[in-house]
């Protein structure tokens, strides 16, 4: 059971908070710009490199990166070891124009090769020390169409430690429903060319026990949960909270978002993160109304200590 990688959600404060109350099995940063980090002035390496901070109560802790050269790849995956982590992914599935515009992605689906040498490279720098880290690969079934008779034994050709298949294809987004079915099919693959390669699946998982059945069902050897964590740290450990603790939390997580990332990110993020945990009773809508409008960790502070006195 693993936290998927979530631009603008996992962040280090949110990764954080989960941690504590429902600590996945294993958890993967935010993706990070490979190029950005190692070409970006000092400021903007600086900024870059926020996003790879974590605390010990994360680990496993793997880290994300997205790029089309293969030299970039063999550098970050050099710094991820230097940096303690404990696996390095590559996000070959992400739709984002700004980020298939650098070839890089969900766009390397257009390009078995090339997304082989970047595995390839990626395993250079995570095996180049005593201490040797897996590389693994988050992707989907397709770009256009369904291509994973193609795509999957290409990407098990590269032999990385885990491919996370995310069940729609780039075209489709998030629009249709996953379907469960291709990671039957991908294990079934994996199977037949006796890779050793671990096959998790992703995509619309509600909770763990939907995932215990997911995973049964297609044979995955693991299942990556992420939408489903919004508004709730306790997913993994399976707890259902109270309104007060979920408030109690908001409140916590909002001052660690100012402590970690207050200098470097935009307190709107945090605004994204009110609408899933005040949602579900009565009053809920009237409070979440007013935490939209506040500025600061103090002022969501004030108006959650002044309702819960008053409930």
């Amino acid at each position: 059971m693993v936290l998927a990688p979530m631009a603008n959600v996992t962040d280090a404060a949110f990764r954080r908070i989960i941690a504590k109350y429902g600590k996945p099995d294993v958890t993967w940063t935010e993706f990070v710009s490979a190029d950005g980090l190692m070409l970006a002035h000092e400021k903007g390496r600086a900024s870059l490199m926020r996003d790879l901070v974590y605390s010990e109560a994360e680990r496993p802790i793997v880290a994300q990166f997205f790029t089309s050269v293969p030299a970039m790849m063999e550098k970050v995956a050099r710094l991820a070891v230097e940096l303690g982590f404990d696996g390095v992914d590559i996000n070959m599935g992400c739709p984002d124009k700004s980020v298939e515009k650098q070839k890089a992605g969900a766009a390397l689906m257009k390009d078995p090769a090339l997304a082989q040498e970047i595995i390839a490279a990626a395993r250079c720098g995570a095996e180049s020390s005593a201490r040797k880290i897996p590389v693994s690969v988050k992707t989907r079934i397709g770009y256009n169409k369904n291509q994973l008779e193609t795509w999957i034994p290409a990407l098990l050709e590269a032999r990385p430690a885990a491919i996370t298949l995310h069940t729609r294809t780039r075209k489709e987004m998030s629009l249709v429903p996953a379907r469960w079915e291709h990671v039957r099919e991908a294990v079934a693959l994996r199977d037949g060319m006796k890779s050793e390669t671990l096959i998790l699946g992703n995509g619309d998982v509600l909770d763990c026990a939907d995932a215990r059945a997911k995973a049964k069902e297609t044979g995955a050897d693991g299942v990556m949960l992420g939408r489903a964590i919004f508004g709730n740290p306790w997913l993994f450990s399976e707890k259902i909270p109270t309104p007060r603790e979920r408030l109690e939390v908001l409140v916590e997580h909002t001052k660690l978002f100012e402590e970690l990332l207050g200098d470097v990110k935009n307190f709107a993020i945090m605004k994204k993160h009110y609408k899933a945990y005040v949602s579900g009773w009565d009053g809920a809508k009237e409070l979440r109304m007013r935490l939209m409008e506040t500025e600061n960790a103090q002022n969501v502070e004030s108006i959650v200590r002044e309702y819960l006195k008053s409930s």
